[in-house]
C-alpha cells in the first residue's frame, strides 16, 4: 500500500452511490442501468465532487463472477470519465440478513426507510463451508483491480455486527487483503479500526445538538494518528445537516462520503425506524432528485464551494 493513497483520504469529498432507479446494491449490478449511471454520475462531477463508495454485493459475484468484473470494469470507466475515484464495498451486516436474486421489490413498503438492503454475504454464508469462495471472491477482486488508479481504497466491512461469525470474517477479509498486496489501502469501520490503513467513521451526530458526542466521535477517530475518512453521514435534521457537518469535517482535517447522492428508489428519504417524526417533506438522506434537482440549492452551493477548498 502506498502512504500517499491512504493520506489522500483526508481530501476526499464524496457520496455513497445507488442509483436512482435501484432499490439496493443486487439491483444495481444485476440491471446495471448504464445510461442512468453515465448521466447521474455526471451529476456528482458537476457538483466537484471527487469519489464514489459503491456496494459490491457477493451473491451477485457468486452468480456470475466473469459478468460482474466487466460491469465493475465499466462502472470504473464510467467514474473515471467524470474524474470520480471509487471505494468498494465488499462485505455488509446491514438490513436485511438473507440477499436473493430476482425481483429485489416484490411489494411495496411506502414511507419506509431502505426497506430492501440486503447483507452481504448473508447469515448463510457466514458458515465456515463458505470461506473458501468468500476468499476467492476478495482476492479476485483485489487482485484483478489492485493497481487500478480509479480505486481510492478497499472497504473491506461495512458496520460488521459485534458476534463472533462477523469479526471472524473481518479478521478473514483483512487478512485475505493483505494477502493480495493491493496497492490501495485497505478499511472498515467500528470493530475494523485497528486492522484499518485509513480510520473509517460513520458520523450520524448533529455538532449542534450533540456537540460533545460529535468532539468526542472525531477526536478517538484522529487519535490512531492515521488519515480519517467518514465514509457515512448526514441525516437531516437530528442527526447532521450539511451546513454544520462540512465545516467541521474541513476544520478537523477529514474526508468525507454523504449518504447519499441520489434522492432515489431505495427510500433512504425517509427517517431511520424509530426517529423521531419530523415534517414530511424533510428528505432524510439523499442530495439530487432523479432529474438533477437539488434538495437543497445552498446544499449544492455549499458543497462546490468545500470542493473548490480542497484543491
Amino acid at each position: 500500500m502506498q502512504p500517499e493513497r491512504a493520506r489522500s483520504f483526508a481530501e476526499v469529498r464524496g457520496v455513497n452511490y445507488l442509483p436512482s432507479s435501484a432499490v439496493n446494491p443486487t439491483e444495481m449490478w444485476l440491471e446495471f442501468d448504464e445510461t442512468t449511471i453515465d448521466r447521474e454520475l455526471g451529476f456528482a462531477e458537476e457538483l466537484g465532487l471527487t469519489s464514489l463508495r459503491v456496494f459490491l454485493p457477493y451473491l451477485v459475484y457468486e452468480n456470475d463472477a466473469a459478468s460482474f468484473r466487466d460491469r465493475f470494469e465499466a462502472f470504473l470507466g464510467l467514474s473515471g470519465r467524470h474524474r470520480l475515484s471509487v471505494l468498494p464495498v465488499l462485505f455488509d451486516d446491514c438490513w436485511l440478513p438473507e440477499p436473493h436474486l430476482g425481483v429485489q421489490a416484490p411489494e411495496p413498503h411506502p414511507d419506509e426507510h431502505n426497506p430492501y438492503w440486503q447483507r452481504s454475504p448473508g447469515e448463510r454464508r457466514l458458515g465456515f463451508e463458505f470461506r473458501p469462495a468468500l476468499r476467492s471472491y476478495v482476492e479476485d477482486l483485489l487482485t484483478t483491480f489492485g493497481d487500478d488508479p480509479r480505486i481510492a481504497g478497499w472497504d473491506l466491512y461495512n458496520e460488521p455486527l459485534a458476534r463472533d461469525e462477523s469479526m471472524a470474517l473481518l479478521r478473514d477479509a483483512f487478512a485475505w487483503a493483505r494477502a493480495a498486496r493491493p496497492a490501495q489501502p485497505v478499511t472498515a469501520c467500528w470493530s475494523g479500526t485497528p486492522l484499518s490503513d485509513v480510520t473509517s467513521i460513520h458520523f450520524y451526530l448533529s455538532p449542534s445538538r450533540q456537540p460533545q458526542e460529535a468532539r468526542r466521535q472525531l477526536d478517538a477517530a484522529l487519535s490512531w494518528g492515521r488519515p480519517v475518512v467518514a465514509t457515512e453521514a448526514l441525516g437531516r435534521p437530528n442527526h447532521g445537516e450539511l451546513v454544520e457537518l462540512l465545516p467541521l469535517f474541513r476544520g478537523a482535517g477529514i474526508g468525507w462520503y454523504l449518504w447519499e447522492l441520489m434522492i432515489g428508489a431505495d427510500q433512504t428519504r425517509y427517517q431511520w425506524p424509530g426517529s423521531e417524526p419530523v415534517a414530511h417533506d424533510i428528505v432524510f438522506q439523499g442530495l439530487l432528485y432523479p432529474d438533477g434537482t437539488p434538495y437543497s440549492s445552498e446544499e449544492a452551493e455549499l458543497i462546490r464551494r468545500e470542493a473548490l477548498a480542497s484543491t
